[in-house]
């Protein structure tokens, strides 16, 4: 029998998680109580089926959560298997989708949402430290979350418990509010002044010789691919699942696109991650223009 343990804060998708589960062929069963965990498992690894895999949801809807504190070692001791899917988000956006759904948090009672985010970090501060695998959903759409759960669950990939995205961005259309570092590539000669140039982007091949044919480029690239790669394994170790990094230029379109697709390129290599990139405002001039 393969058992997953399902858990996580409140709110950050573990109903779309068990859907997610069920498609790709797990018997889910959730909110199960803490003290039927062994019997449940017991009773489930005695099935003829011994290729059955199993998810169980676990949070902080059960009185007796802080049970596993003992139940989980002694598991191991018994030779039972299993592994821990964790599923975090940040606070913000975790009050965001409570207020959206209008409803209230389960250990909130009378008190502000964020008091029980706050009682529910602490409660199951134990799970995410022993989990085997966190998947932070503050930025994921519901495909972006399947996609990650496949890679572990179906392909068998290697999961990157730190996954970053590259953002490009133009500062006047504000700093992304989600960005743990900003860099500003506004020092650079820009594209936009030379009227055959204007209208392309830094994902035209023009416009990256245009930018990287300058020796500042270059040193500025390998200068911050340096400083984030000394910064990746500190930020593991210190627990952190998301790591937005921003560059932004005047528009969003020439400079801070080019010098973003060529950090994303030198990180991609880098084994211990998981990464993405994105252009929030490369289409945002056109619009404008119209």
């Amino acid at each position: 029998m393969k058992l997953l343990i399902l858990t996580g804060m409140s709110g950050a998708g573990k109903n779309t998680a068990f859907k997610i589960l069920e498609d790709i062929g797990y018997h889910c069963v959730d909110n199960l109580p803490v003290q039927l965990l062994k019997n449940f498992i017991d009773l489930t690894d005695s099935s003829s089926d011994r290729d059955q895999k199993v998810a169980v949801g676990l949070d902080v809807r059960s009185d007796s959560l802080a049970l596993l504190k003992d139940i989980l070692p002694e598991l191991k001791e018994d030779g039972k298997k299993y592994s821990i899917l964790f599923l975090d988000a940040e606070d913000d956006v975790l009050v965001k989708r409570y207020k959206e759904t209008r409803r209230n948090h389960p250990l909130s009672g009378k008190e502000r949402i964020q008091a029980g985010i706050k009682k529910e970090r602490k409660e199951i501060k134990f799970l995410k430290e022993q989990a085997d695998y966190i998947i932070d959903t503050t930025h994921l759409l519901t495909r972006e979350l399947r996609a990650e759960i496949q890679k572990i669950f179906v392909e068998q990939e290697d999961y990157k418990n730190l996954f970053v995205t590259v953002m490009s961005f133009g500062f006047k259309y504000g700093i992304p509010s989600d960005s743990d570092l900003v860099f500003d590539v506004r020092f650079l000669p820009n594209p936009y002044y030379v009227l055959e140039l204007r209208s392309k982007t830094g994902n035209d091949v023009e416009i990256q010789q245009f930018v990287m044919k300058n020796d500042e480029a270059h040193e500025f690239l390998d200068k911050l691919v340096d400083m984030i790669q000394f910064l990746i394994p500190n930020y593991i170790k210190e627990g952190k699942n998301q790591l937005v990094v921003s560059i932004g230029c005047t528009g969003g379109k020439h400079r801070s696109v080019t010098l973003a697709n060529a950090l994303y390129e030198r990180l991609s290599s880098d084994d211990s991650i998981g990464i993405k990139i994105e252009h929030r405002d490369i289409e945002k001039d056109a619009k404008r223009g119209k």
